[in-house]
């Protein structure tokens, strides 16, 4: 049985954790849904995994359907979404539409953008034409250079209060899931208690309705610097689907995110 968006509402609502993993080919996708993991997320940090790049911001729309359309062939039951990538959707809700419509066409389930309250016009525009819309708060890496690099967002009493504004500009929008990144676990637990949008939390503390990682980083071959966030499955596996199968395992768990994994 496919997994879909309601089925992932339900397990919000049943207190099933969600495991969610960034995918960008069909062998991988495969892996991937065989091993248990219930969203495949075509990031766009395939820039820096697949690319080499220090950012995700020379990731053209091109580039994802691509990537989309990889992972599509290769999956049968998980459920996908794909990133807006920078520059395919600030301009207007008309410019996100055209985006949208060609990675839904791609074979995604859901399309995802980063941005808080200026984007809910947006959200509100996509889900008003059947696209169903995953929010990103907390870091968002398109926005790197304006947050000053890559920094754990909402501390403090007021940056704490923006995110809640955030998740409710977007449940009222329409938004049907929503990842939070790199935020104090105190913050992800206030909003993930306060909204009816399951979250999926990357730095975001354990009490999320689910959690994402790069798969580059759970399989410990990216060669950059690993997020604190992030932990390396591979050691002691012995295979790439057992340590996918142990992230998996863990997550639904909630043994995964740990205490050192946190802010």
């Amino acid at each position: 049985m496919k997994t879909t968006l309601h089925t992932l509402q339900q397990m919000a609502a049943k207190g099933d954790r969600i495991a969610t993993l960034t995918c960008y080919d069909a062998s991988f996708a495969a892996l991937l849904e065989t091993a248990g993991v219930d969203i495949l997320l075509v990031g766009d940090s395939l820039g820096m995994t697949l690319q080499g790049s220090e950012t995700t911001l020379g990731v053209t729309l091109d580039h994802m359907v691509y990537h989309t359309r990889c992972v599509a062939s290769g999956a049968r039951k998980a459920f996908i979404i794909a990133d807006l990538p920078f520059g395919s959707y600030q301009e207007s809700s008309q410019q996100a539409l055209r985006s949208a419509t060609q990675l839904m066409a791609a074979g995604a389930h859901m399309v995802k953008l980063e941005g808080g309250q200026p984007m809910a016009e947006t959200v509100a525009f996509l889900t008003a034409r059947g696209i169903p819309v995953c929010g990103h708060i907390g870091l968002t890496p398109q926005s790197v250079h304006q947050l000053g690099g890559y920094r754990v967002q909402g501390r403090g009493d007021a940056a704490a209060e923006r995110l809640l504004q955030d998740t409710r500009a977007l449940q009222q929008a329409g938004a049907g899931l929503l990842v939070l990144e790199a935020m104090p676990s105190t913050v992800g637990k206030e909003i993930s208690t306060k909204t009816a949008i399951p979250t999926i939390g990357i730095g975001a503390g354990p009490d999320c309705a689910g959690q994402v990682l790069v798969l580059h980083d759970i399989l410990g071959i990216y060669p950059g610097k690993t997020p604190k966030f992030a932990k390396n499955f591979m050691p002691g596996a012995g295979s790439i689907q057992a340590a996918v199968q142990t992230f998996v395992q863990e997550v639904k768990s909630g043994a995964f995110p740990a205490p050192e994994h946190c802010f």
